[in-house]
């Protein structure tokens, strides 16, 4: 399970290093890997103006791409899209460039949550919201400049399979109180 660092931090003060962090978390039985960061720079949203049947494919489109600025052809498809333009860089330095695919040129690329290193959904390209603004930082956009751990839970702490469950546990661990409101009381009707 992936825990955003400072999605945590707006329920427990953390004073920690993330390596810190990372080891308590461990300790605590909360199998916490080393501290990653989203790898990637220069996807910005892009919306597929066009998209047609690629000539020499079955499975691809060739799309018409806005990054709000210019157009790009690009092999893919779908609508709201992070779009890798030449020269951005995704994971392990994988730097876009121009390229041909089938006969036909591809200038940038529309990237899948795997390909973003956010998940390991490979099955289709990630599909943004109606309310992404077209040429925007796609990291902005999805807040993801930010460290996270990667945690591996055991079936008999199903009360950590939240960000919740995790900033309970470093708050139970460092003393201090969790930054979370509970119902105080529920109100009910006794049937009669």
């Amino acid at each position: 399970m992936r825990v955003s660092i400072p999605w945590l931090k707006k329920f427990v003060d953390i004073k920690q290093s993330v390596a810190e962090l990372a080891d308590m978390l461990s300790m605590l039985g909360l199998e916490a890997e080393a501290p990653k960061s989203v790898s990637f720079s220069g996807i910005v949203v892009g919306k597929v103006l066009k998209a047609e049947k690629h000539p020499n494919a079955d499975r691809l489109s060739l799309c018409i791409v806005s990054d709000g600025k210019e157009e790009y052809q690009v092999v893919c498809g779908k609508q709201k899209v992070p779009f890798a333009k030449i020269g951005a860089v995704l994971g392990d330095n994988f730097k876009i460039s121009k390229t041909k695919i089938r006969g036909e040129h591809s200038f940038g690329m529309i990237c899948s949550e795997r390909e973003l290193g956010l998940s390991d959904q490979h099955e289709g390209i990630l599909v943004l919201s109606d309310g992404a603004r077209i040429g925007s930082d796609f990291a902005k956009y999805l807040n993801s400049n930010q460290n996270y751990l990667e945690i591996d839970l055991t079936p008999n702490r199903p009360d950590c399979m939240s960000h919740v469950g995790v900033a309970r546990e470093i708050a139970v661990k460092t003393g201090q109180k969790l930054k979370y409101s509970y119902a105080n009381s529920l109100d009910y009707k006794k049937n009669k």
